[in-house]
């Protein structure tokens, strides 16, 4: 997908990051180095002095840039937390839609990838890339270096069982469950007709899941999609919350719909990628 000793861009389009975070970044940068790529930080990557991160403009014009630099040849956002959705105003859709190069992000940057596909019906990964300087790190390196460098697809090989049924095939949408429904109302949420529907989350226990849950619901989700895949619910599963997210789920869709679940995609260090707005064929491998 990128080839070795090439410029990848790296950009902040959701919380700042701290100050403090300075040498983990350091770390990430002589990672990425160490395999062969030479990342660029844009301008907008830490927080300023009153914890607020650069205007959603600004975020948004240090994005572009990189969609207009032909020598960066994709782009890594390495936050998280609250505010990505507020740059999508502010993106050159045209622009991103002419380009090949891969966004990538997680958690809320769910916003952007999925307004990315909706306004182009570009793919994006769902990926952190900050994951490769984390306690799971080796593994991370290897598949990273085998799917970035080596054109293999080590990173989106997931592995999955179904709940509900045994099969669905229908382009990826979703993410991050409360990021997600950020878009519900506004031109940039998909068209989930025949889509499959990735949920994951982080924070959020019981009440939460169930708001939102019932939130997709309401929204008409449920009859629209082909499936629904879970990821990982940290939160939820730390705290071993009863009803857990599969029990609210099976109560809240019909039974003829696909369920699948995956540990492989969530906000674990050890979780991989999947790309948003690609077409997928799950089935049952029992």
């Amino acid at each position: 997908m990128i080839g070795s000793g090439e410029k990848i861009g790296i950009v902040c389009c959701s919380n700042g990051q701290k100050r403090e975070y300075e040498k983990k970044l350091k770390l990430l940068e002589d990672t990425l180095l160490s395999i062969g790529l030479f990342p660029v930080f844009s301008e907008c990557i830490y927080e300023e002095e009153d914890f607020i991160s650069n205007t959603a403009k600004e975020r948004a014009q240090a994005l572009m840039k990189f969609y207009l630099d032909d020598g960066i040849q994709g782009i890594f956002d390495i936050s998280g937390g609250d505010i990505a959705n507020g740059i999508l105003p502010y993106l050159d859709y045209e622009r991103i839609a002419s380009s090949s190069k891969l966004f990538w992000g997680y958690s809320d940057l769910t916003t952007v990838i999925n307004a990315i596909y909706t306004k182009t019906g570009k793919a994006s990964a769902l990926y952190q890339i900050r994951n490769l300087i984390y306690e799971k790190k080796e593994q991370q390196i290897e598949d990273f270096k085998n799917t970035i460098i080596g054109n293999g697809d080590d990173l989106f090989q997931l592995n999955y069982r179904f709940i509900r049924q045994k099969e669905m095939r229908g382009i990826v949408v979703g993410g991050n469950i409360r990021c997600f429904l950020k878009l519900a109302g506004t031109e940039f949420m998909p068209d989930l007709t025949d889509k499959i529907l990735l949920l994951e989350g982080n924070s959020g226990t019981v009440y939460q899941m169930e708001t939102f849950l019932c939130q997709l619901q309401q929204l008409g989700a449920f009859e629209k999609v082909a499936g629904i895949l879970l990821g990982t619910f940290t939160q939820m599963e730390k705290e071993k919350c009863v009803p857990d997210m599969e029990t609210l789920v099976r109560r809240m869709v019909k039974k003829d719909l696909p369920v699948a679940v995956t540990r492989d995609i969530g906000h674990g260090t050890d979780a991989k990628g999947i790309l948003i707005g690609q077409e997928y064929i799950f089935t049952s491998k029992v």
